[in-house]
């Protein structure tokens, strides 16, 4: 019996997520039956490779949904918040990597080897979470399954390529000018990014803590359904290309050995422990850049509370922080039949 194939969009199919969703799409053989490209007027006439064949990019607009079954979403949030309800209303699933639903309880947030059954609730449109929660909670899922989570204290070090390709190129330019003994101009970030660590990333709120910070709070809390779980984040930039890494801090409910986390996590969907501190094996950026599992080590007891818990959690950003992620959504949404936007009463 023939695989049945789904009219398939990309929207902001020329920035880095966007990109790397046709990637995807391409690797893992989603079942596609045509694939549109839309991004903004000025990226019209633009070509991108899929599958061997150059497909020009359209325009996006209002009326660009009509006839399609799915849309990945990767433009900003005012692109979204836009033009995701029209889709949806035109029958067309969205699936989005922006902020702009992540909260809207109406909206399922979803990592598939965290929270699967969240999108039987989807009303058209599913949020993709933010990429430094995402491999957390892959990693966490476990842990929290077996013992319960009190307290998560997390420090993200993150790649540029997070915030664009304008940001990868900023270092690059950057490493050289300090090379050869000039001064780094800097354009994307308030200051120097080469060789230097940032501990800003997004707006500041009137709490202290930043908008991504508090990304992390909101969003672990949604995905995980527990509201009572105490989030502190501090994330930061760092000189890295491509692989965001984050020391993870928990405080279970109940006692979980260190052996016992292992097995768990070495069981866990996603999931690749590398912890042989002893032969200098633990997860790395450079290695986790290109794959799409989340890679964790450098587990440990922590000694300054009952039941702590200590890990050191790498992924790449740009693949399962965003687009390998939104395409399994996609994936899950056809195994579980639900490819389709439900009829409003």
């Amino acid at each position: 019996m023939a695989r049945k194939l789904y009219r398939t969009a990309v929207v902001g199919a020329t920035g880095a997520v966007g990109n790397m969703m046709i990637r995807v799409i391409e690797e893992r053989r989603f079942p596609v039956a045509d694939l549109t490209l839309l991004a903004s007027a000025r990226s019209v006439g633009k070509e991108l490779s899929y599958n061997g064949t150059a497909i020009g990019v359209r325009e996006l607009r209002e009326d660009s949904f009509a006839g399609l079954d799915l849309a990945l979403f990767s433009a900003g949030a005012g692109v979204s918040r836009r033009f995701a309800p029209l889709a949806a209303a035109a029958g067309c699933v969205v699936v989005d990597n922006s902020s702009a639903f992540r909260m809207d309880p109406a909206v399922p947030l979803v990592v598939p080897e965290v929270n699967r059954d969240a999108l039987r609730d989807h009303a058209g449109i599913i949020a993709n979470p933010n990429c430094s929660t995402i491999q957390m909670v892959v990693a966490l899922k476990p842990i929290y399954d077996a013992a319960g989570i009190k307290r998560i204290v997390v420090t993200t070090f993150q790649a540029v390529s997070g915030t664009g390709k304008r940001a990868v190129e900023e270092l690059r330019r950057q490493c050289a000018a300090v090379a050869a003994g000039a001064e780094p101009e800097s354009s994307v970030y308030p200051h120097p990014i080469a060789f230097n660590c940032l501990p800003h990333i997004g707006p500041f709120l009137d709490n202290g803590y930043t908008e991504e910070e508090m990304k992390m709070v909101n969003e672990t809390r949604k995905m995980f359904g527990d509201p009572e779980i105490r989030v502190c984040a501090t994330t930061v930039r760092v000189p890295v290309y491509y692989g965001h890494s984050e020391s993870v801090v928990v405080e279970t409910c109940r006692p979980l050995s260190v052996a016992a986390a292992r097995e768990l996590l070495e069981a866990a969907a996603g999931v690749l422990v590398v912890d042989n501190p002893a032969e200098n094996l633990y997860p790395l950026a450079l290695n986790a850049a290109g794959n799409d599992e989340t890679y964790v080590g450098r587990l440990r007891g922590d000694p300054s509370v009952a039941n702590g818990l200590a890990l050191w959690v790498v992924a790449d950003n740009i693949r399962k922080g965003a687009a390998t992620n939104a395409v399994q959504i996609a994936e899950c949404l056809i195994r579980d039949g639900l490819l389709r936007v439900p009829a409003k009463n």
